[in-house]
């Protein structure tokens, strides 16, 4: 018994011997002079570490280690912030990484475009088969509607897919395409409240967000009014004060610089031909019934011109310029190229702008499938980059692009990729990349910078 009670000391000795070697080990891992919450550990963290030798030399009394947890805690909150910020890319790195706009360069845009996620239903994307105004030539084509997500109203495919305009991550990605192509001006597509075209809903709740978000990579809006019901001169001047009075002081709004100086709202008007120039000139002409001009409504109102005629119409009815639109080189007086010269002549002796519109192609056959002669087939950018020289060479003011995401008719410089379905081998931008588009809008946009420079000296 004695000899067991002798083994059970020496035991529990060497236990607390072994407990007081490991409690010596650990003081000297950690720092002498370390009090009561002191940020131990801290200098382990790259980030830190300097930081953490400023937290460690001020220990000589209670009282100053107390104050000085207080002053540490908030060092570290100060600590925690900074390094955040560091992890965030700076306000202007957004700017340094994209092309600088070019607000010379306007580009028609649309946000039509609707998916279930976000509208309930498929927008346009299930664009119909429109028919021939020929029962004859009608009756040789198929009818009915695309069927998406698969069977889109295109010939293309969007890298986004068959998206819903609504969609905020969709209006980012197409703010910072359109600024990667250094354009500077947004056409957007425009109906009055609760108004649409025939295949799809209203739009104009969504011109707040697409303003802010224009805003966020300095780009400029302004309104490619739709031929809506019952357009005259009484609608259109209600329309425009709906219009400025609403989205007139957003900093992403664009005025245009005139030659006297002043910085005017501009909105281009589709089919303006449609409607007689003695309505517009009750508009757009000083002496006119409803006339806008010299009012807070006043603005730039530029015309379609399709026909040579249209010329001497968009004049008398008292508009500010003419721009072509269409991106089919030969299809109208106003789309081929070769006429620009004297279209521009014309506006020059006129006091009007001439705005060229140039597009990537045009393609509308799963729309329209008896217009395959009105196709223009891209040739590998080289469509493109004809219209842009074609452009430069009658030295415009505004060169407009059609189009940013007209995916119907295929004039879109939009991302789109590959893609084969069971029924439809859609067409691509190969042997190039999604973005080719975008990049040859780019290269123009400062060739026009350095050529406009020339053209003021």
């Amino acid at each position: 018994m004695a000899r067991f009670r002798r083994r059970t000391c020496i035991i529990l000795l060497l236990f607390i011997l072994f407990i007081c070697s490991i409690m010596m080990a650990l003081k000297t891992l950690r720092p002498d002079r370390a009090g009561f919450g002191d940020p131990f550990g801290l200098g382990l963290l790259p980030e830190l570490q300097q930081r953490t030798v400023l937290l460690d030399n001020k220990q000589n009394s209670l009282n100053r280690v107390q104050g000085d947890t207080v002053t540490r805690v908030s060092n570290l909150h100060s600590i925690a912030v900074n390094t955040m910020k560091a992890s965030m890319p700076p306000v202007n790195k957004l700017e340094e990484e994209l092309s600088s706009p070019n607000y010379n360069f306007h580009i028609f845009y649309y946000s039509w475009f609707g998916n279930p996620q976000f509208d309930g239903k498929y927008i346009h994307w299930n664009h119909p088969l429109l028919p021939h105004w020929d029962p004859k030539i009608a009756n040789n084509y198929p009818k009915g509607r695309h069927n998406p997500p698969e069977d889109i109203g295109a010939n293309f495919y969007p890298e986004l897919g068959s998206y819903s305009s609504k969609d905020p991550s969709v209006i980012e990605a197409h703010m910072k395409q359109m600024r990667s192509a250094s354009t500077g001006v947004i056409v957007l597509s425009w109906y009055p409240p609760g108004m649409a075209d025939e295949n799809g809903e209203p739009t104009d709740d969504l011109v707040p967000v697409i303003l802010d978000y224009a805003h966020k990579y300095n780009l400029k809006v302004t309104f490619h009014i739709e031929p809506y019901k019952d357009r005259d001169d009484r609608s259109m001047y209600h329309n425009v004060k709906y219009i400025i009075d609403k989205y007139g002081s957003h900093p992403a709004f664009y005025r245009h610089k005139t030659s006297t100086g002043r910085f005017l709202p501009m909105f281009y008007v589709y089919d303006s031909y449609v409607t007689i120039p003695e309505i517009w000139a009750n508009l757009l002409t000083v002496s006119g019934s409803q006339t806008i001009r010299n009012t807070p409504y006043d603005a730039l109102f530029i015309a379609l011109l399709v026909e040579e005629r249209h010329k001497h119409d968009i004049h008398r009815s008292g508009f500010d310029g003419m721009y072509t639109y269409f991106a089919t080189n030969g299809f109208s007086y106003g789309s081929s190229h070769h006429n620009w010269a004297s279209l521009k002549a014309f506006c020059d002796s006129n006091n009007l702008m001439f705005i060229p519109s140039v597009g990537p192609g045009y393609i509308d056959t799963s729309i329209r499938p008896w217009n395959n002669h009105n196709t223009r087939n891209r040739v590998n950018g080289k469509y493109y980059e004809t219209a842009f020289s074609a452009a430069l060479l009658v030295r415009p003011e505004i060169i407009s692009i059609t189009s940013f995401n007209e995916w119907h008719e295929g004039t879109q410089i939009e991302k789109a990729v590959p893609k084969r379905t069971g029924q439809v081998v859609y067409l691509d931008y190969k042997p190039h990349k999604p973005s080719v588009y975008l990049e040859l809008t780019q290269k123009w946009s400062e060739k026009y910078r350095k050529e406009q420079e020339q053209w003021l000296m």
